[in-house]
């Protein structure tokens, strides 16, 4: 068996010691068991061992980028195309429109102009509220011409 280190000994000189002379069964340096110390000194190791150069940095990135792809076409895309439909629909709302604001509340649409910021909708018989365009969340039914509005005249 070899000779114990004494605690008094430089980090470095320690370390040099336990790397060439130390095994597991011998009498660590301080009480620390010489696995530990092992473990540790590999470790450092392990770290200053010089990377593949570029590639592989480029590489490490290759997940990160894959799941952003993979978030954007799952999530981002459909919901940007959900958003551009919901813009259009509410540019071409017309009179006869069922819609549903963002509370929840369902109406036929009675008088809608496209520079209003207001469409009048009817929420029940003979009962007609005032909803801002932007609250509108959803366009259930949506008729290519209006039912009520009249034919252009003949001339």
């Amino acid at each position: 068996m070899k000779k114990a280190f004494a605690c008094t000994q430089t980090l470095d000189a320690r370390a040099a010691k336990i790397m060439v002379s130390h095994s597991v069964d011998e009498n660590p340096p301080c009480g620390r068991p010489a696995i530990m110390s092992d473990f540790f000194i590999s470790t450092a190791y392990a770290q200053t061992a010089g990377g593949g150069g570029g590639l592989s940095s480029i590489m490490s990135f290759l997940p990160f980028v894959a799941v952003f792809a993979i978030m954007y076409f799952l999530l981002i895309r459909p919901q940007q195309q959900r958003q551009k439909q919901l813009r259009n629909e509410l540019k071409s709302l017309r009179r006869g429109d069922r819609i549903v604001t963002a509370g929840g509340v369902v109406g036929v649409v009675q008088k809608s102009r496209d520079d209003a910021a207001e469409v009048e909708v009817e929420i029940a018989p003979n009962v007609r509220v005032l909803v801002m365009r932007d609250t509108i969340s959803t366009v259930l039914t949506s008729t290519a011409k209006p039912a009520n509005d009249a034919a252009l005249p003949k001339k």
